[in-house]
């Protein structure tokens, strides 16, 4: 069985964990073109570590820019263990909008159902800050990604 994810931050191509999706000890995972949220998300980066989190917060923020990747049980497993879903974030199908793509030999503009991970529990001060649309670990934002080995709670946010 296949799976379609959306990834956003560090996951991403030339991002320090593109590796979790690119190891084919993970399982299989096809990039599939770029996209974009149809509802709009906030995008922060947070906690010590400078972690990007989209924010579950459907028609706040921006439409996030991101990559999808096809991937097969045991990749969507693994990812599941970098996210520590459903501990830490919460995946779940959202509707992403690919643009120039060649998913499945088409090249317009189409919607896609993809699994994304969210944080759904968070402080409400976590809005006031900066909101990205596209993340990048060496961005502009002067905030530069650290590994953190899962360290990360949600008492952090």
């Amino acid at each position: 069985m296949t799976h379609y994810v959306f990834v956003y931050g560090t996951l991403k191509s030339g991002e320090p964990n593109h590796d979790w999706i690119s190891d084919v000890r993970n399982g299989k995972g096809t990039f599939r073109g770029n996209g974009t949220t149809i509802t709009k998300y906030p995008l922060i980066i947070g906690t010590r570590y400078n972690i990007p989190f989209l924010l579950y917060k459907p028609g706040y923020g921006h439409n996030v820019l991101g990559e999808i990747y096809e991937v097969d049980q045991p990749m969507l497993e693994k990812l599941d263990e970098l996210e520590d879903h459903p501990n830490f974030y919460q995946r779940r199908i959202d509707e992403i909008e690919v643009v120039n793509s060649d998913f499945h030999g088409e090249t317009a503009r189409s919607t896609f159902q993809c699994w994304v991970y969210f944080l759904k529990k968070f402080r409400a001060d976590l809005l006031n800050l900066p909101m990205l649309q596209c993340y990048q670990s060496k961005g502009d934002h002067g905030l530069p990604y650290c590994e953190s080995n899962n360290e990360a709670t949600p008492d952090d946010l």
